[in-house]
Parts: C-alpha cells; sequence; structure tokens
C-alpha cells in the first residue's frame, strides 16, 4: 500500500507496524550494518504506483528501508515523499535490464548505473533478509 509520508500520517504507521514490523533500534542498525539503500534513480513505476497524488516527470530518485517482516520504498515528487509497504511474503525482485522491485500487481524499475552498483551490497543483504524470514534455504547458493 503505498502512503504519501511527507506530513505524520497515523494511519500509515499502524499499516507498516502491523505488516512490515517497527523499525530497527539504532542498536540493531549498528549491528546490521545499516538498514537503508542509498538513493536510486527510478526509472519507470507502474500504472498504480502512478495515480494522480504520484505522478511526476522530472528525474526520480527512491531508497529501500528494511524492516523485520518487509520492506519499505521512499520515493518523492517534487515537495511531496511517498512510501510503500511491502510486507517480504509480497516481495518480488528481478535483475534484468533494469533493477525492479514487484509486489501487489505494482512495480519500480530502477536504473542500473552507478547508483546501483553502489547499492549492490545492500540488495544482496535484502535477499538474504528475505529468504531467512520465510526460510527459503533452497535459494542459497
Amino acid at each position: 500500500m503505498i502512503f504519501n509520508t511527507t506530513y505524520q500520517n497515523e494511519e500509515y504507521l499502524n499499516y507498516c507496524k502491523a505488516t512490515i514490523g517497527k523499525p530497527y533500534s539504532l542498536i540493531q542498525k549498528l549491528k546490521m550494518r545499516g538498514v537503508g539503500s542509498s538513493r536510486l534513480i527510478i526509472a519507470n513505476t507502474s500504472q498504480g504506483l502512478n495515480s494522480k497524488k504520484a505522478q511526476y516527470s522530472d528525474l526520480k530518485y527512491g531508497n529501500i528501508e528494511l524492516r523485520p517482516k518487509g520492506v519499505l520504498v521512499h520515493f518523492n515528487r517534487r515537495l511531496e515523499r511517498f512510501s510503500w509497504c511491502i510486507p517480504y511474503h509480497k516481495l518480488v525482485l528481478y535483475n534484468a535490464n533494469y533493477f525492479s522491485i514487484h509486489a501487489d500487481g505494482n512495480f519500480i524499475n530502477f536504473l542500473k548505473n552507478k547508483n546501483y552498483l553502489e547499492n549492490k551490497k545492500f540488495i544482496s543483504k535484502m535477499t538474504d533478509y528475505k529468504n531467512n524470514y520465510l526460510n527459503l534455504e533452497y535459494y542459497d547458493g
């Protein structure tokens, strides 16, 4: 589900706590060596994420934040900030011409440029956390 998180949003906070868990504590973040990606350039988004409120034409940036039971994808539209809550059981990652995140019939494609190369370690960490949460040993290799 996508939320406008420019300002304090109680509905967003309650939904995220229920579906993907509370944010990690400072000590946990330090032990994990960070829980967020640096910014990634958005190449394309699905029609569901391209609603009137989230439509924009200039250069778009996004970042990803890990939570205990899922991820948050944050992106900006001029002065507004939007967040997409994705539980691990709905999260699908594709790595082809673009790096893309899919869930609930929506997707965001990120360009594979310098910013993507800086985030490869984080993407690997995100995949490991998803596999550990869902207990998917057969993907390890």
